[in-house]
């Protein structure tokens, strides 16, 4: 007979990403972002639309801390 343990679900560990390029108005605050680990794409909702960002594999460091590199893709309207 085994004992196991009652599955518990599994959590995803958050990694910080600093989103770069897109529209100028994007405010600095909201360009470092934490995500689920293994994300590669992000959607942020900015004004009447959202900015699309994807990871390519670069990452840097942001105030002593690893982060992952989000490079802007494009820009969509948010659909009506």
């Amino acid at each position: 007979m085994s004992h196991l343990a009652p599955s518990q679900p599994a959590v995803k560990q958050q990694v910080t990403a600093v989103l770069v390029g897109g529209p100028d108005h994007l405010p600095g605050d909201r360009r470092v972002q934490r995500v689920s680990a293994g994300t590669d794409t992000l959607k942020l909702p900015h004004g009447a639309g959202y900015e699309h960002f994807r990871h390519h594999g670069e990452s840097t460091t942001v105030d002593g801390v690893d982060a992952l590199v989000f490079q802007w893709v494009m820009h969509t309207a948010i659909a009506e």
